[in-house]
């Protein structure tokens, strides 16, 4: 009698254990299932990235201009023309810049004789300071450096007007489309995750701040574009316009995106004004990093919205490679939306919990974050 028990029991428990290797197998084919079709999509995205810079940005002033869509549509006004004197405005304004960066570009270009005669003084002055103090650069003279070298390099990535004014047209377009859908989308996400959407894995909350997180680094971006420009316009700093707006953009990318935008604004400083010069805008940079950068974007960045170094630097990295300078400017709006969905899925959740991100959705739930 025991020997068959112990046999039944035996039994039993290899097929437990059958059951339990089956479900690990299941598991991981799963997981290489979801990398494959990540990959597919990734390439995918690098493929079509005219495509899908269009839809980021297009979603991005969505966002932007929800608070003024919202606020419209209380007093009565159509969709349809709230919806597009919004887009129109946005669309004026972002041609605005469009144009104002073809001048300053155009003046750039006119004024490259005048630009290498100055390089030209300024490389002269370093290597007589560099043979006083013992340093004999045999291979550096002021005709090594020809800035018109640097400009047909730079030509193929300057701005076309032409292509450019049609891809703010189709940006309007989709954006006025999609304001016009905006306020249905919370019921047809209602439909597809329950009538607990607000509460659920804390996607009210992170939603409301992904929205207050683009609107604030916008507006930080114009202050500190506006004011960078402005004060390089009263050094009499070469396209301080030009810089001004490149400043707005690039200060979207985290960390080194302000170090970029000084770059050629401190060049041309140097030129001009020698080392004064150079000093003065890196002066500038400092006070308006830390009277506009801290202050106004620091609180709901690092306060409210602690995403780790790592997980920005790497967003920053990994979407500059699948859609170019667009997926480095936008890295962490993109990010946050994937973070989002992500949290959605309970499959897909540790991801989450792995990059140390999952307590932005705890805190509305009032979970821990530990599943």
């Amino acid at each position: 009698m025991f020997p068959q028990k112990t046999y039944a029991v035996t039994l039993i428990l290899d097929q437990d254990m059958n059951m339990i290797r089956l479900s690990e197998m299941r598991k991981t084919g799963y997981y290489l299932l979801a990398a494959a079709i990540l990959l597919v999509l990734i390439i995918g995205m690098q493929t079509t990235a005219y495509i899908v810079n269009l839809l980021v940005i297009s979603l991005i002033l969505t966002i932007l201009a929800l608070p003024a869509m919202n606020m419209v549509r209380k007093k009565g006004i159509p969709d349809w023309i709230a919806a597009g004197v919004i887009a129109a405005a946005g669309g004026v304004i972002i041609l605005g810049m469009l144009l104002l960066t073809v001048h300053s570009f155009n003046l750039l270009i006119q004024g490259l004789p005048l630009y290498q005669t100055e390089l030209n003084e300024r490389i002269s002055e370093l290597l007589s300071l560099l043979n006083r103090v013992g340093i004999d650069p045999e291979s550096l003279s002021p005709s090594s450096f020809n800035l018109s070298d640097v400009v047909a390099i730079l030509k193929p990535y300057a701005v076309n007007f032409g292509n450019s004014a049609l891809y703010i047209f189709f940006i309007v377009i989709t954006t006025y489309f999609a304001l016009l859908e905006a306020p249905r989308i919370p019921e047809r996400l209602q439909r597809i995750f329950g009538t607990d959407l607000e509460n659920r894995f804390g996607f009210g909350r992170m939603s409301k701040l992904m929205i207050e997180f683009v609107i604030v680094r916008t507006e930080t971006n114009l202050i500190h574009g506006i004011l960078f420009g402005l004060s390089l316009w009263v050094m009499g700093v070469h396209a301080a316009a030009l810089w001004g707006i490149l400043t707005f953009f690039l200060t979207f990318i985290p960390y080194i995106g302000l170090i970029i935008a000084a770059i050629p604004a401190l060049f041309f400083a140097w030129l001009q004004y020698g080392a004064w010069g150079a000093v003065a805008v890196i002066i500038i940079v400092i006070i308006l990093n830390a009277v506009v950068e801290n202050p106004i974007f620091a609180y709901i960045a690092s306060r409210r919205f602690d995403l780790p170094p790592l997980v920005v630097v790497l967003s920053v990295i990994i979407w500059g490679w699948v859609l170019g300078i667009a997926g480095m400017i936008f890295a962490v709006p993109i990010t946050l939306l994937l973070l989002i969905l992500i949290q959605c899925s309970d499959e897909m959740r540790w991801i989450n919990t792995l990059i140390g991100v999952d307590h932005l959705f705890a805190e509305e739930t009032g979970e821990t974050g530990e599943r």
